[in-house]
C-alpha cells in the first residue's frame, strides 16, 4: 500500500468505477479487492468493501460506504492531454459512460467523480502570462470540452 492514497467514497460501485478507470486511462489498474468480514450499515458480509486501484499512476482506494456522502467538484482528477484526439477520447469516455459535461474542461463520471481533461497547450498558455494567457483564459471560459485549435488561435490573438 502506498504511503499516501486517495480514498474515494462510493455508494456501492467502487469495483465498477475502478475497472472503468483502468480501462480508460494508461498507467491504471485494479489491485486487491477486499470483502467485508461482517455486516456493516450499508452492506453485508462478503460484499466488496474496498477496492485498491491506480488512476494514471495515482494510488487510490474505493470504499463502498453507502449513500451518506456524495462526490463534488471540491475534488477532481486532472488529466493532462497532448492533443485533441486524446482530449476527445477521455472526455467522450467519461461523458459517454453516463457522465455529464461541465464547464472549462470539467466533466463528471457516472459515479459523480469530477475530472478536468486539460490539454497541455492550455496550461502552457496560462503559464505564459500577460495578454496571451488572458486570451486563452477567455476562450476557455466559453468551452465545455477544450478545443485546442481555438486555444491556439486565442494565444496568437
Amino acid at each position: 500500500m502506498a504511503k499516501n492514497t486517495i480514498c474515494l467514497w462510493y455508494d456501492k460501485d467502487a469495483e465498477a468505477a475502478a475497472r472503468f478507470y483502468s480501462e480508460t486511462f494508461p498507467d491504471s489498474a485494479v489491485g486487491a479487492i477486499h470483502r467485508a468480514p461482517g455486516d456493516y450499515p450499508d452492506g453485508k458480509r462478503g460484499e466488496v468493501l474496498v477496492v485498491e486501484f491506480t488512476v494514471a499512476g495515482v494510488a487510490c482506494i474505493g470504499l463502498n460506504g453507502g449513500s451518506a456522502f456524495k462526490h463534488n467538484e471540491a475534488f477532481s482528477f486532472q488529466i493532462a492531454t497532448d492533443d485533441q484526439a486524446e482530449t476527445d477520447r477521455y472526455w467522450n469516455a467519461i461523458v459517454g459512460n453516463g457522465g455529464q459535461e461541465s464547464e472549462c474542461g470539467w466533466c463528471k463520471d457516472r459515479w459523480g467523480v469530477s475530472w478536468q481533461i486539460t490539454p497541455r497547450i492550455l496550461m502552457e498558455a496560462m503559464a505564459a502570462g500577460g495578454a496571451e494567457a488572458k486570451r486563452a483564459f477567455d476562450a476557455m471560459m466559453t468551452m465545455k470540452k477544450i478545443d485546442i485549435a481555438a486555444i491556439e488561435a486565442a494565444r496568437r490573438g
